[in-house]
């Protein structure tokens, strides 16, 4: 089995959907940039990260950081951060 190479697919699947998400937001905010809590907000991204008998420290937006990170390595997704708020938006086309 190619166990390695689904979960890869389905995490690009996943980053693939986030990144259409993000692009349909982008109308309604100044120069593109969407709020990275809008998104984690209203695709319910804050989940919680330790299994179920270890410590909780609450949900967390760790998914989200994976998924926009493999688009920025892709050069497909923006990121910029003013004071402790962040912000994303696709890459417009070269």
């Amino acid at each position: 089995m190619q166990y390695k190479q689904n979960l890869h697919r389905h995490l690009q699947a996943c980053a693939d959907e986030l990144l259409a998400f993000i692009k349909s937001a982008e109308s309604a905010y100044p120069e593109r940039w969407v709020p990275t809590v809008h998104t984690k907000s209203a695709l319910a991204l804050n989940l919680e990260a330790t299994p179920q008998g270890s410590a909780q420290y609450g949900p967390k937006g760790w998914l989200f950081a994976i998924l926009a990170r493999m688009l920025e390595d892709q050069g497909r997704l923006e990121h910029k951060k003013v004071g402790s708020r962040s912000f994303c938006r696709s890459r417009a086309a070269a």
